[in-house]
Protein backbone atom coordinates (compact mmCIF):
# COMPACT_ATOMS: atom_id res chain seq x y z
CA UNK A 1 0.00 0.00 0.00
CA UNK A 2 1.09 3.50 -0.89
CA UNK A 3 2.35 5.86 1.72
CA UNK A 4 0.05 7.76 4.10
CA UNK A 5 -2.93 5.34 2.46
CA UNK A 6 -5.88 4.45 4.82
CA UNK A 7 -7.83 3.00 2.69
CA UNK A 8 -7.48 -1.03 1.85
CA UNK A 9 -6.98 -1.96 -1.76
CA UNK A 10 -10.33 -3.28 -3.33
CA UNK A 11 -11.07 -6.69 -3.93
CA UNK A 12 -10.10 -7.85 -7.32
CA UNK A 13 -12.78 -7.71 -10.40
CA UNK A 14 -14.62 -5.04 -8.39
CA UNK A 15 -14.17 -1.05 -7.39
CA UNK A 16 -15.51 0.94 -4.92
CA UNK A 17 -18.61 3.08 -5.00
CA UNK A 18 -17.71 5.65 -2.74
CA UNK A 19 -20.32 6.09 -0.84
CA UNK A 20 -23.13 6.66 -4.31
CA UNK A 21 -25.12 3.68 -2.97
CA UNK A 22 -24.82 2.27 -6.28
CA UNK A 23 -23.68 -1.08 -6.74
CA UNK A 24 -20.02 -1.74 -7.31
CA UNK A 25 -18.58 -1.66 -10.47
CA UNK A 26 -17.89 -5.05 -11.82
CA UNK A 27 -14.67 -4.67 -14.54
CA UNK A 28 -15.48 -8.10 -16.12
CA UNK A 29 -18.52 -6.50 -17.62
CA UNK A 30 -16.62 -3.56 -19.12
CA UNK A 31 -16.63 -3.72 -22.72
CA UNK A 32 -12.65 -2.95 -22.80
CA UNK A 33 -9.91 -4.41 -21.67
CA UNK A 34 -9.03 -2.97 -17.93
CA UNK A 35 -5.33 -3.83 -16.10
CA UNK A 36 -4.47 -2.18 -12.79
CA UNK A 37 -1.29 -2.61 -11.66
CA UNK A 38 -0.65 -1.45 -7.46
CA UNK A 39 1.70 1.05 -5.95
CA UNK A 40 4.47 -1.58 -6.71
CA UNK A 41 3.92 -2.23 -9.98
CA UNK A 42 2.17 -5.27 -9.88
CA UNK A 43 -1.04 -6.82 -11.27
CA UNK A 44 -4.31 -6.65 -9.06
CA UNK A 45 -6.79 -6.49 -11.87
CA UNK A 46 -7.10 -8.10 -15.60
CA UNK A 47 -10.54 -8.17 -16.94
CA UNK A 48 -12.36 -10.53 -19.19
CA UNK A 49 -12.06 -8.35 -22.21
CA UNK A 50 -7.84 -7.78 -21.50
CA UNK A 51 -7.44 -11.49 -21.37
CA UNK A 52 -9.32 -11.99 -24.30
CA UNK A 53 -7.39 -9.08 -26.41
CA UNK A 54 -4.05 -10.10 -24.96
CA UNK A 55 -5.20 -14.23 -25.05
CA UNK A 56 -4.07 -14.73 -21.75
CA UNK A 57 -5.80 -16.56 -18.69
CA UNK A 58 -6.57 -14.06 -16.06
CA UNK A 59 -5.14 -16.40 -13.03
CA UNK A 60 -1.80 -16.40 -14.75
CA UNK A 61 -1.05 -12.63 -15.03
CA UNK A 62 -2.25 -11.56 -11.77
CA UNK A 63 0.32 -10.79 -9.16
CA UNK A 64 2.93 -10.29 -11.98
CA UNK A 65 5.19 -7.25 -12.85
CA UNK A 66 2.86 -4.80 -15.09
CA UNK A 67 5.66 -5.01 -18.06
CA UNK A 68 5.65 -9.05 -17.69
CA UNK A 69 1.68 -9.26 -17.49
CA UNK A 70 1.36 -6.56 -20.34
CA UNK A 71 4.50 -6.87 -22.67
CA UNK A 72 3.95 -4.00 -25.14
CA UNK A 73 6.09 -2.55 -27.43
CA UNK A 74 5.37 0.71 -30.29
CA UNK A 75 5.49 0.81 -34.02
CA UNK A 76 9.46 0.80 -33.66
CA UNK A 77 9.28 -2.29 -31.71
CA UNK A 78 10.80 -0.22 -28.64
CA UNK A 79 9.51 -1.48 -24.93
CA UNK A 80 6.72 0.83 -24.25
CA UNK A 81 7.36 0.01 -20.17
CA UNK A 82 10.44 1.02 -20.37
CA UNK A 83 9.77 4.37 -22.27
CA UNK A 84 7.37 5.79 -20.15
CA UNK A 85 8.20 4.54 -16.94
CA UNK A 86 5.28 5.11 -14.92
CA UNK A 87 6.49 4.76 -10.91
CA UNK A 88 10.07 6.45 -12.16
CA UNK A 89 9.18 9.23 -14.56
CA UNK A 90 7.98 12.82 -14.54
CA UNK A 91 5.88 13.59 -11.23
CA UNK A 92 3.76 16.01 -13.38
CA UNK A 93 2.34 13.35 -15.59
CA UNK A 94 -1.05 11.90 -15.15
CA UNK A 95 -1.03 9.20 -18.08
CA UNK A 96 -0.23 8.19 -21.41
CA UNK A 97 -3.16 9.15 -24.86
CA UNK A 98 -4.06 6.59 -26.63
CA UNK A 99 -2.26 4.90 -28.85
CA UNK A 100 -1.14 1.96 -30.99
CA UNK A 101 1.23 -0.60 -29.57
CA UNK A 102 1.68 -4.29 -30.31
CA UNK A 103 1.26 -7.35 -28.61
CA UNK A 104 3.64 -10.15 -28.47
CA UNK A 105 3.31 -11.78 -31.92
CA UNK A 106 2.59 -8.10 -33.57
CA UNK A 107 -1.39 -7.75 -32.63
CA UNK A 108 -1.97 -4.38 -32.67
CA UNK A 109 -4.12 -2.70 -30.00
CA UNK A 110 -4.95 0.56 -28.75
CA UNK A 111 -3.69 1.64 -24.97
CA UNK A 112 -4.22 4.72 -22.77
CA UNK A 113 -3.02 4.51 -19.41
CA UNK A 114 -3.43 6.85 -16.13
CA UNK A 115 -1.57 7.27 -13.23
CA UNK A 116 -3.52 7.76 -10.30
CA UNK A 117 -1.80 9.62 -7.23
CA UNK A 118 -3.24 10.43 -3.84
CA UNK A 119 -1.77 14.13 -4.16
CA UNK A 120 -0.19 16.47 -6.84
CA UNK A 121 3.28 15.12 -7.59
CA UNK A 122 2.98 12.47 -5.25
CA UNK A 123 4.25 8.92 -5.69
CA UNK A 124 2.10 6.82 -8.30
CA UNK A 125 -0.75 4.38 -6.03
CA UNK A 126 -2.29 2.76 -8.98
CA UNK A 127 -1.21 2.66 -12.89
CA UNK A 128 -5.26 2.12 -14.98
CA UNK A 129 -4.48 0.70 -18.27
CA UNK A 130 -7.35 0.76 -20.75
CA UNK A 131 -6.61 -2.05 -23.99
CA UNK A 132 -9.24 -1.65 -26.83
CA UNK A 133 -8.84 -4.40 -29.92
CA UNK A 134 -8.26 -2.65 -33.32
CA UNK A 135 -10.58 -4.83 -35.37
CA UNK A 136 -13.56 -2.47 -35.26
CA UNK A 137 -11.42 0.24 -36.60
CA UNK A 138 -9.66 -1.46 -38.95
CA UNK A 139 -13.21 -2.48 -40.20
CA UNK A 140 -14.05 0.86 -40.60
CA UNK A 141 -10.72 2.11 -42.54
CA UNK A 142 -11.55 -0.75 -44.82
CA UNK A 143 -15.14 0.48 -45.41
CA UNK A 144 -13.63 3.77 -46.31
CA UNK A 145 -10.71 2.51 -48.41
CA UNK A 146 -13.52 0.43 -50.36
CA UNK A 147 -15.76 3.39 -50.63
CA UNK A 148 -12.55 5.76 -52.12
CA UNK A 149 -11.66 2.98 -54.66
CA UNK A 150 -15.03 2.80 -55.48
CA UNK A 151 -15.76 6.10 -56.02
CA UNK A 152 -12.33 6.50 -57.81
CA UNK A 153 -13.59 3.34 -60.03
CA UNK A 154 -16.89 5.05 -61.05
CA UNK A 155 -15.72 8.27 -61.53
CA UNK A 156 -12.81 7.37 -64.07
CA UNK A 157 -15.28 5.81 -66.44
CA UNK A 158 -17.41 8.89 -67.37
CA UNK A 159 -14.57 11.63 -66.56
CA UNK A 160 -12.29 9.69 -69.28
CA UNK A 161 -15.00 10.06 -71.90
CA UNK A 162 -15.86 13.67 -70.68
CA UNK A 163 -12.27 14.62 -71.38
CA UNK A 164 -11.96 12.81 -74.38
CA UNK A 165 -14.79 13.64 -76.27
CA UNK A 166 -14.59 17.33 -75.33
CA UNK A 167 -10.84 17.68 -76.72
CA UNK A 168 -11.70 16.29 -79.73
CA UNK A 169 -14.46 18.52 -80.32
CA UNK A 170 -12.26 21.46 -79.32
CA UNK A 171 -9.76 19.97 -81.64
CA UNK A 172 -11.44 19.17 -85.00
CA UNK A 173 -14.89 21.10 -84.39
CA UNK A 174 -15.14 21.09 -88.04
CA UNK A 175 -14.56 17.84 -89.37
CA UNK A 176 -17.60 17.35 -87.62
CA UNK A 177 -21.24 17.00 -88.92
CA UNK A 178 -23.74 18.29 -86.68
CA UNK A 179 -25.47 14.37 -86.09
CA UNK A 180 -21.79 13.63 -85.01
CA UNK A 181 -21.40 17.10 -82.52
CA UNK A 182 -24.70 16.20 -81.09
CA UNK A 183 -24.21 12.94 -80.65
CA UNK A 184 -20.79 13.36 -78.39
CA UNK A 185 -22.38 16.15 -76.73
CA UNK A 186 -25.26 13.73 -75.45
CA UNK A 187 -22.54 11.40 -74.07
CA UNK A 188 -20.61 14.00 -72.61
CA UNK A 189 -24.08 15.41 -70.93
CA UNK A 190 -24.84 11.63 -69.50
CA UNK A 191 -21.46 11.36 -68.11
CA UNK A 192 -21.97 14.68 -66.29
CA UNK A 193 -25.42 13.67 -65.16
CA UNK A 194 -23.34 9.90 -63.76
CA UNK A 195 -20.39 12.14 -61.95
CA UNK A 196 -23.30 14.06 -60.64
CA UNK A 197 -25.40 11.16 -59.13
CA UNK A 198 -22.33 10.07 -57.47
CA UNK A 199 -21.64 12.99 -55.99
CA UNK A 200 -24.77 13.00 -54.80
CA UNK A 201 -24.93 9.52 -53.63
CA UNK A 202 -21.66 10.47 -51.58
CA UNK A 203 -23.02 13.22 -49.66
CA UNK A 204 -25.92 11.22 -48.93
CA UNK A 205 -23.87 8.59 -47.00
CA UNK A 206 -21.99 11.08 -45.07
CA UNK A 207 -25.00 12.86 -43.94
CA UNK A 208 -26.31 9.34 -43.11
CA UNK A 209 -23.07 8.21 -41.33
CA UNK A 210 -22.76 11.40 -39.07
CA UNK A 211 -26.57 11.35 -38.62
CA UNK A 212 -26.80 14.59 -40.30
CA UNK A 213 -29.64 13.32 -43.42
CA UNK A 214 -32.10 16.61 -43.36
CA UNK A 215 -35.93 15.28 -44.19
CA UNK A 216 -37.61 18.36 -44.90
CA UNK A 217 -41.81 17.33 -44.76
CA UNK A 218 -44.04 18.44 -46.72
CA UNK A 219 -47.51 16.66 -47.70
CA UNK A 220 -46.31 14.01 -50.39
CA UNK A 221 -49.27 12.37 -52.42
CA UNK A 222 -47.33 8.40 -52.35
CA UNK A 223 -49.54 7.31 -55.36
CA UNK A 224 -49.08 10.20 -57.72
CA UNK A 225 -45.00 9.84 -56.99
CA UNK A 226 -45.27 5.72 -58.12
CA UNK A 227 -46.96 6.94 -60.69
CA UNK A 228 -44.81 9.40 -62.31
CA UNK A 229 -41.22 6.95 -61.83
CA UNK A 230 -43.56 4.15 -63.46
CA UNK A 231 -44.33 6.63 -66.36
CA UNK A 232 -40.73 7.70 -66.93
CA UNK A 233 -39.62 4.09 -67.07
CA UNK A 234 -42.47 3.52 -69.59
CA UNK A 235 -41.13 6.69 -71.40
CA UNK A 236 -37.66 5.17 -71.24
CA UNK A 237 -38.39 2.39 -73.25
CA UNK A 238 -39.92 -0.24 -70.75
CA UNK A 239 -43.10 -1.41 -71.97
CA UNK A 240 -46.43 -0.48 -69.97
CA UNK A 241 -47.56 -4.21 -69.32
CA UNK A 242 -44.72 -4.64 -67.40
CA UNK A 243 -46.09 -2.81 -64.46
CA UNK A 244 -48.77 -3.06 -61.75
CA UNK A 245 -49.40 -0.47 -59.80
CA UNK A 246 -51.92 -1.34 -56.82
CA UNK A 247 -54.17 1.24 -54.43
CA UNK A 248 -55.01 0.50 -51.84
CA UNK A 249 -57.41 3.16 -50.49
CA UNK A 250 -58.45 5.57 -48.68
CA UNK A 251 -54.58 5.99 -47.83
CA UNK A 252 -54.09 8.41 -44.39
CA UNK A 253 -51.97 11.76 -45.14
CA UNK A 254 -48.29 11.74 -45.54
CA UNK A 255 -45.93 14.06 -44.92
CA UNK A 256 -42.15 13.41 -46.43
CA UNK A 257 -39.41 14.97 -47.75
CA UNK A 258 -40.42 14.66 -51.94
CA UNK A 259 -36.84 14.46 -53.28
CA UNK A 260 -36.30 11.75 -50.46
CA UNK A 261 -39.66 9.46 -51.76
CA UNK A 262 -38.60 10.26 -55.49
CA UNK A 263 -35.12 8.68 -54.69
CA UNK A 264 -36.57 5.81 -52.70
CA UNK A 265 -39.01 5.27 -55.34
CA UNK A 266 -36.84 5.40 -57.93
CA UNK A 267 -33.64 2.82 -56.51
CA UNK A 268 -36.52 0.34 -55.80
CA UNK A 269 -38.16 0.91 -59.19
CA UNK A 270 -34.34 0.95 -61.24
CA UNK A 271 -33.71 -2.19 -59.00
CA UNK A 272 -36.50 -4.34 -59.37
CA UNK A 273 -36.09 -3.35 -63.58
CA UNK A 274 -32.54 -4.21 -63.59
CA UNK A 275 -32.23 -7.32 -61.68
CA UNK A 276 -35.93 -8.60 -61.24
CA UNK A 277 -37.87 -10.74 -64.53
CA UNK A 278 -41.47 -10.60 -65.25
CA UNK A 279 -44.35 -8.18 -64.09
CA UNK A 280 -42.85 -5.40 -61.50
CA UNK A 281 -45.54 -4.93 -58.74
CA UNK A 282 -46.39 -1.90 -56.79
CA UNK A 283 -49.01 -1.69 -53.68
CA UNK A 284 -49.56 1.26 -52.04
CA UNK A 285 -51.79 0.48 -48.89
CA UNK A 286 -52.33 2.01 -45.33
CA UNK A 287 -50.39 -0.02 -42.67
CA UNK A 288 -51.23 0.28 -38.82
CA UNK A 289 -48.34 1.31 -37.47
CA UNK A 290 -46.80 0.65 -33.62
CA UNK A 291 -48.35 3.19 -30.83
CA UNK A 292 -51.45 2.94 -32.71
CA UNK A 293 -50.42 5.57 -35.42
CA UNK A 294 -50.91 5.57 -38.97
CA UNK A 295 -48.74 4.94 -41.94
CA UNK A 296 -48.51 4.26 -45.32
CA UNK A 297 -46.60 0.63 -47.20
CA UNK A 298 -45.11 0.48 -50.19
CA UNK A 299 -44.00 -2.73 -51.54
CA UNK A 300 -42.21 -3.43 -54.98
CA UNK A 301 -41.82 -6.51 -56.21
CA UNK A 302 -40.65 -8.67 -59.47
CA UNK A 303 -40.51 -12.01 -60.51
CA UNK A 304 -36.81 -12.47 -61.61
CA UNK A 305 -34.36 -14.86 -59.62
CA UNK A 306 -34.66 -13.37 -56.49
CA UNK A 307 -31.80 -12.77 -53.52
CA UNK A 308 -30.00 -16.08 -52.43
CA UNK A 309 -30.84 -16.57 -48.32
CA UNK A 310 -27.65 -15.81 -47.30
CA UNK A 311 -27.36 -12.63 -48.94
CA UNK A 312 -30.50 -11.40 -47.59
CA UNK A 313 -28.83 -9.31 -44.49
CA UNK A 314 -26.35 -8.19 -46.33
CA UNK A 315 -29.06 -6.21 -48.80
CA UNK A 316 -28.45 -2.99 -47.11
CA UNK A 317 -24.79 -2.56 -46.59
CA UNK A 318 -22.68 -0.81 -48.91
CA UNK A 319 -21.52 -1.96 -51.59
CA UNK A 320 -24.00 -5.14 -52.01
CA UNK A 321 -24.86 -5.65 -55.33
CA UNK A 322 -27.18 -8.24 -57.03
CA UNK A 323 -26.36 -11.15 -59.40
CA UNK A 324 -25.73 -8.52 -62.27
CA UNK A 325 -23.07 -6.04 -62.27
CA UNK A 326 -23.52 -2.47 -62.19
CA UNK A 327 -23.75 0.62 -59.92
CA UNK A 328 -21.98 1.31 -57.17
CA UNK A 329 -23.73 -1.14 -54.91
CA UNK A 330 -24.81 1.87 -52.43
CA UNK A 331 -28.39 2.52 -53.53
CA UNK A 332 -30.33 0.31 -51.16
CA UNK A 333 -27.94 1.86 -48.35
CA UNK A 334 -28.76 4.96 -49.30
CA UNK A 335 -32.15 4.09 -49.25
CA UNK A 336 -32.56 2.26 -45.74
CA UNK A 337 -30.65 5.50 -44.40
CA UNK A 338 -33.92 7.71 -45.77
CA UNK A 339 -36.44 5.32 -44.86
CA UNK A 340 -35.60 5.39 -41.26
CA UNK A 341 -34.80 8.81 -41.25
CA UNK A 342 -38.63 9.65 -41.77
CA UNK A 343 -39.17 7.00 -38.91
CA UNK A 344 -40.07 4.09 -40.93
CA UNK A 345 -38.27 0.85 -41.70
CA UNK A 346 -37.77 -1.07 -45.25
CA UNK A 347 -37.30 -5.05 -45.15
CA UNK A 348 -36.26 -7.95 -47.75
CA UNK A 349 -37.84 -11.24 -48.69
CA UNK A 350 -38.73 -13.26 -51.39
CA UNK A 351 -42.02 -12.95 -53.17
CA UNK A 352 -44.36 -15.30 -53.94
CA UNK A 353 -44.42 -15.54 -57.21
CA UNK A 354 -40.07 -15.70 -57.22
CA UNK A 355 -37.82 -12.56 -57.26
CA UNK A 356 -37.07 -9.88 -54.73
CA UNK A 357 -39.80 -8.17 -52.40
CA UNK A 358 -38.81 -4.74 -51.41
CA UNK A 359 -41.00 -3.17 -48.68
CA UNK A 360 -40.98 0.13 -46.80
CA UNK A 361 -43.30 2.01 -44.53
CA UNK A 362 -43.72 5.47 -43.60
CA UNK A 363 -45.53 7.75 -40.51
CA UNK A 364 -48.04 9.93 -41.21
CA UNK A 365 -45.80 12.18 -39.44
CA UNK A 366 -47.62 15.21 -39.45
CA UNK A 367 -46.05 18.60 -37.96
CA UNK A 368 -47.10 19.57 -34.42
CA UNK A 369 -48.94 22.39 -35.24
CA UNK A 370 -51.47 20.40 -37.05
CA UNK A 371 -52.00 17.79 -34.20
Amino acid sequence: MAAGSSEPPAPRGTTRDHGTGGPALVPDDLPDGLVVADHRGRVVTFNRAAARICAVRTGDVLGLPLEKALPLEDLKGRRWWELTDPFGGLAIRAGQPERNLLLPGGREVLVSARYVREEPLGPVRQVVVSLRDTEARRRTERSHAELIATVAHELRSPLTSVKGFTATLLAKWDRFTDDQKRLMLETVDADAGRVTRLIAELLDISRIDSGRLEVRRQPVDLAAAVGRHVHALVAAGQPPERFLVRLHRPLPALWADPDKIDQILSNLLENAVRHGEGTVTIDVAPAPLKNDTEGTAVTVSDEGPGIPEESVNRVFTRFWRGSKRGGTGLGLYIVKGIVEAHGGTISVERARGGGARFRFTLPEAAPAYLA
